[in-house]
């Protein structure tokens, strides 16, 4: 699994102009799932994001968790995460998992940060066009792939 973290101070996904998710401070995950994912690469991964300390402190300094603060996380799958640009100029999306795979995983995923987040948690639609409207404040973006564990 790929995750795109970036801490914002307010994000909302919108779904045919009709606003799915929305949250004030926290995180946008944008999560990417492939071929070879299992449950524990879901769980890994939020263990990681829930914990990630890259909110400012009274100090300034990046030493608080989304759960530090009292923050909020909207997740939105999103394959292209998953895209190889190798060969020519037509991204490869051969190595995302088909939605047999990743919806299951993605639903995980969610529940396993509603699980320790309740009702801090929003989501986008796994599949649908989304409009991503967010304000990365820092700005601060951090790339996690389980395969790498970094």
């Amino acid at each position: 699994m790929r995750a795109l973290i970036q801490r914002v101070t307010g994000a909302r996904v919108d779904i045919d102009g009709q606003t799915a998710g929305k949250i004030g401070e926290g995180l946008l995950v944008l999560v990417g799932i492939e071929r070879a994912d299992t449950p524990e690469d879901a769980r890994w991964l939020v263990h990681k994001i829930h914990n990630l300390r890259i909110f400012n402190d009274e100090k300034g300094v990046m030493n608080l968790s989304v759960e530090d603060i009292g923050g909020e996380v909207l997740i939105v799958s999103q394959f292209t995460l998953h895209a190889k640009t190798k060969k020519g100029f037509r991204p490869s999306y051969m190595h995302a998992a088909p939605p047999d795979i990743a919806i299951p995983l993605y639903e995980h995923f969610v529940e396993q940060f509603r699980q320790r987040m309740p009702g801090r948690v929003q989501t986008g639609r796994f599949g649908a066009m989304m409009d991503i409207h967010l304000v990365n404040h820092g700005p601060v973006t951090i790339w996690i792939d389980t395969k790498n564990k970094e």
